[in-house]
């Protein structure tokens, strides 16, 4: 069976004047409808940029320079540009991080709301603002009547996240990319918008994408985790596998920096120096300078990613036999 989503060898540059940086380089997986994934690394890993790419919405001087981008049979990374804009938005919709800067100001939320139907469907206003009515219930917005009359600073940050959910659900995509949708929002807000995406997207058999930094919010909604570090996929494979049981030394010290299952007198353990920086990504295994277990030969050859222990795990390191567990 095809998968909904295929990304093969998927590689983006940024064209400068003194030659191209490459942000993305090979970078590959497959979604199913219903399935969730999580992409996972500190800031500059390449994530949001791989989320971006989807929808090609790389922003000059930034383009996809290789690979492909599979969604229902289509090769996204050719389209032109107003077959791409039937997709973006209809078959596929992105949460953004920051409901301020996605909903506009100066219009109400019915306003926007019937925009974003009327672009992709043939139909009156009034039936754009009766669906916009049926996706504020299915978020659970409280009097839904009145919040498509008030603006975005009348509501709270956790209500107007809610909402930009609900717009992106107003097309009935076959997938989400959620980039960082709870950044801005107090833990207690974070745990109710995560639980609302899982339901909905179990309710409805959509894709997710949720791009994040953290690996506690990820474990609890996705099924499978792709671990990136400077542009790369280090690590992929079932989010239990990923979480116990994790085997690039990047994804251990992810894990081994959050306090599960810690006493309140353990010191967390931080992951020294920093992500290298496109203009200066270490030859070799990038972590290399980071990693407590680099030997030589990792400075020398880029590691590929190779199956390890369960279906469907791999890692891209170059000493697994020294790693415990």
């Amino acid at each position: 069976m095809a998968h909904l989503l295929e990304v093969n060898d998927l590689e983006v540059n940024f064209a400068l004047r003194w030659g191209d940086l490459t942000a993305i380089d090979g970078v590959s997986f497959t979604l199913d409808k219903g399935e969730k994934l999580g992409l996972v690394g500190e800031s500059g890993a390449g994530k949001s940029v791989t989320g971006f790419s989807i929808i090609n919405l790389i922003s000059k001087p930034g383009y996809i320079s290789g690979g492909s981008i599979i969604f229902e049979g289509r090769d996204l990374s050719r389209l032109r540009r107003e077959e791409m804009r039937r997709i973006r938005g209809d078959r596929i919709s992105m949460i953004f991080q920051d409901p301020m800067m996605t909903l506009n100001p100066v219009f109400t939320i019915g306003t926007q709301m019937a925009e974003t139907v009327l672009a992709h469907r043939n139909v009156s206003r009034h039936d754009a603002l009766d669906l916009a009515l049926d996706k504020l219930e299915k978020v659970y917005i409280p009097s839904p009547e009145k919040r498509l009359t008030q603006y975005p600073h009348e509501m709270s940050g956790g209500m107007r996240q809610r909402i930009v959910v609900a717009i992106a659900l107003l097309t009935d995509p076959a997938l989400i990319i959620a980039d960082e949708p709870t950044t801005a929002l107090d833990v207690t807000i974070q745990a109710g918008i995560m639980d609302l995406l899982q339901e909905l997207c179990d309710a409805e058999n959509m894709g997710l994408i949720l791009i994040t930094h953290d690996l506690a919010v990820v474990s609890q909604v996705t099924e499978k985790i792709a671990v990136m570090y400077a542009g790369r996929i280090i690590e992929m494979g079932p989010t239990e596998e990923i979480v116990n049981r994790p085997r690039h030394p990047y994804t251990k010290g992810l894990i081994n920096s959050l306090p599960w299952g810690r006493k309140a007198a353990d010191r967390l353990t931080q992951i020294p120096g920093m992500m290298p920086t496109l203009t200066d990504i270490p030859p070799g295994c990038a972590f290399h300078p980071r990693c407590t277990v680099s030997e030589a030969h990792c400075l020398e050859k880029r590691p590929d990613l190779q199956p390890d222990r369960a279906r469907d795990h791999v890692v891209a390191c170059h000493n697994l036999g020294m790693l415990k567990g």
